[in-house]
């Protein structure tokens, strides 16, 4: 396993990060099945483990501490806060108030008094950056988090944390976790040249855009029994995307390789990545990824990607990704009646 520096922070990690979302009842019910995949993933190499609060209501930490007893100081751990952990509306955001209490919540889930990376899982709109960067500062300085980031931040809040950071002497953002397969190649605009602008390191979510690179959903074919189209239907029945995953199957038979390899090949390709999240629900799974780890795709391939994806574009829209207030909030867009009419 060839290791890469994430961000400027001079930790070694693996370019395959073992993402933890599925460990736990909204995945894998069994926790002594999570822990396996945990193992097996370590001892391949693999030294880089994500995980959330939110995962599971908590769950997904449990299975991660429980698996890492006895190896946690060979482990980059990294967990997340900002998503509701209980009815009451401040167990959610980037307060002071919440970020204190749920990362006491999570190293207790986690057995362990620190973990490496501590990222904010959304922006929150409602708490000033300095407000979360003074907070996330005190937390490092008392020995709880060795390195701060952000996860599915727009290129202009990460751009504000980093002047925030600056201008008040707080800790910076060093890693951003972004969203980012053929599919949905969006980050390669702003967000991925922003992140090197400023030595940040990059580690994606759903480098199989949430499964359609696996060769499973087809076109004209029935779709899979799957939480995702449950869940999702239209993105996972979206004709688009569909379309895309038409093309690109020829290209990786072409390449000799599975369509999976080639999509997690091609982003851990591009020199803004650090590394790409794994989410295995099933050892199967986690076996097929770890077989396609040392796939290297040649020039000649990632242009023909780039013809039927080109780069900086999105084939529909990544259902979990954020949107700002100026989207989801209609006064914000809309002038009043009144002022509409009298222009």
């Amino acid at each position: 396993m060839h290791y890469r520096t994430l961000g400027k922070t001079g930790i070694k990690v693996s370019p395959y990060c073992l993402g933890a979302m599925m460990f736990g009842a909204q995945g894998n019910p069994d926790p002594e099945d999570g822990i396996r995949m945990i193992h097996k993933a370590l001892d391949a190499g693999i030294n880089f483990i994500d995980t959330a609060d939110f995962y599971s209501q908590g769950q997904s930490e449990e299975i991660v501490g429980r698996a890492l007893k006895g190896r946690r100081d060979k482990v980059v751990l990294s967990t997340k806060a900002h998503l509701p952990m209980g009815e009451d509306p401040n167990m959610r955001g980037n307060s002071r108030r919440w970020l204190t209490q749920a990362l006491d919540d999570s190293l207790s889930r986690l057995g362990t008094d620190h973990v490496d990376l501590y990222l904010m899982h959304r922006p929150d709109p409602d708490t000033d950056i300095e407000e979360t960067l003074s907070v996330l500062s005190d937390l490092m300085r008392a020995g709880k988090i060795r390195a701060i980031g952000s996860s599915t931040f727009p290129a202009c809040d990460i751009v504000e944390g980093q002047w925030v950071a600056e201008r008040r002497g707080l800790q910076r953002m060093r890693v951003e976790q972004p969203p980012y397969s053929i599919l949905n190649r969006g980050i390669e605009r702003e967000v991925l040249p922003t992140c090197l602008k400023y030595g940040m390191g990059a580690m994606v979510w759903s480098p199989l855009a949430m499964g359609m690179l696996t060769g499973r959903y087809r076109k004209g074919q029935p779709m899979p029994d799957s939480a995702r189209v449950k869940y999702f239907p239209e993105q996972m029945g979206d004709a688009r995307r569909l379309d895309a995953v038409e093309q690109l199957i020829p290209v990786a038979e072409e390449a000799g390789l599975s369509l999976a390899h080639m999509a997690m090949a091609f982003v851990i390709a591009h020199p803004g990545v650090t590394s790409a999240i794994i989410g295995p629900r099933l050892m199967a799974h986690l076996d097929d990824a770890l077989a396609g780890a040392g796939v290297v795709l040649d020039d000649a391939v990632l242009e023909r990607i780039d013809a039927i994806v080109p780069p900086g574009s999105d084939v529909g829209r990544l259902v979990p990704d954020y949107d700002p207030p100026a989207v989801t909030d209609p006064s914000l867009r809309r002038r009043p009646a009144g002022a509409r009419a009298a222009a």
